[in-house]
């Protein structure tokens, strides 16, 4: 019988663990992480998503979870295949699991991201990518993977500091401005910034969390011009720039 995971403190909380979640397998075909995925838990505490995670019922987990407070928490050896990202794509890839590692926010979903919290991403970001070769347009949310599937990390979270900590991407200060909108302009150039959908409405609902978070016209110029920007500089399966 499942009894949980070993104890570690979160906040006043006691929880120790050390890659303690069942929920994982190999990754297939010899992929390595060549990416991040975000998520945000919508759950009540850091505690209760540890014990979802890390629960043989539920068949999700993720390679990491961050609690409110800074605290991090190990749930999934990196080397191993994680369940985090389900169905959805970015660019070529279709197996999500196999090619990333997947970090879990303790977050209710409408709140905002603790400073604490945001600044224990960053440092764990900082290794992964270092390890693993990672680059910074290869850091995606769950909802730029599943466009009308999942919504997280939300509307709240920070793409701009991330991108300033060279952790993520952000277009140019100077945009090209001019450019024609039209719904399959726009699906052109977010697929090749490595988006795969075809529900006009989600498409531009997902880009729009990270990039125009609040913004709520129809599509327009400042979208266009964002999204031409994003896929001309970060082309999803474009290969690496070596010096």
């Amino acid at each position: 019988m499942w009894v949980g995971p070993p104890a570690i403190q979160v906040g006043r909380q006691q929880l120790s663990l050390t890659d303690p979640s069942p929920n994982f397998g190999p990754r297939r075909d010899g992929a390595v992480p060549d990416m991040v995925v975000i998520h945000y838990t919508a759950m009540k505490s850091a505690a209760a998503a540890c014990r979802t995670l890390c629960n043989p019922d539920t068949e999700v987990s993720a390679h990491y979870l961050i609690a409110e407070d800074g605290t991090v928490m190990s749930l999934v050896a990196e080397r191993m295949r994680a369940w985090h990202a389900g169905a959805g794509a970015w660019g070529a890839v279709i197996d999500v699991n196999s090619r990333s590692i997947g970090i879990e926010l303790a977050n209710n979903g409408v709140s905002p991201f603790a400073a604490a919290q945001m600044d224990a991403l960053s440092t764990l970001l900082t290794g992964i990518k270092q390890r693993w070769a990672i680059r910074p347009e290869r850091v995606i949310g769950h909802s730029d993977m599943a466009p009308g599937r999942k919504i997280d990390p939300g509307r709240r979270f920070d793409w701009k500091r991330l991108a300033l900590e060279g952790h993520a991407v952000w277009p140019s200060a100077s945009l090209s401005t001019g450019l024609a909108v039209s719904d399959a302009a726009f699906a052109e150039q977010a697929a090749q910034f490595g988006y795969v959908h075809t529900d006009s409405v989600q498409l531009l609902d997902a880009f729009r969390m990270r990039f125009r978070p609040w913004a709520n016209c129809s599509l327009d110029g400042t979208d266009m011009a964002i999204i031409t920007d994003l896929a001309t500089c970060f082309p999803v399966d474009a290969p690496p720039i070596t010096a």
